[in-house]
This record gives structure tokens, sequence and C-alpha cells, in this order.
């Protein structure tokens, strides 16, 4: 089994790279979620039905962020 030293020891790339082959690997379908959890989840879902929700572009989001520099 490979150690937290070794793990530790990776570059942030090799490392970001593993939590991505770890998460790949879960079963999805058997990821149980708090309650809390699924509370928020429903109440998002159901104000993005409603029409209730805004969404914005990654670059609206970065010209926002640059005008605030």
């Amino acid at each position: 089994m490979i150690q937290i030293q070794e793990i530790l020891d990776l570059s942030v790339e090799e490392r970001i790279s593993m939590i991505g082959m770890i998460w790949d690997s879960l079963d999805h379908e058997n990821i149980k979620l708090s309650d809390a959890h699924q509370q928020e989840l429903d109440a998002r879902l159901a104000r993005y039905e409603n029409g209730e929700t805004t969404f914005f572009s990654w670059d609206d989001i970065k010209k926002e962020l640059n005008k605030a520099r």
C-alpha cells in the first residue's frame, strides 16, 4: 500500500491527478448524501426549475473580478 509520505512527495499536479483517479474509481451510485446536503441540493434544483436562479459565464465572472481590482 502507498504511504502518506509518498503521496506528499508528489508534485501538486500529480496529487490532483491522483485525486481525480480516486474520485473516478468510486461507485457514484452508492454514495450517500447527508440529509442536509440532500435538502440543499433539492432546494437548489427547485430554484432552478422555478427560474429563480441566475447563471453567469466564466468570462463574465472574470470581467467582474478584474473590475474589482
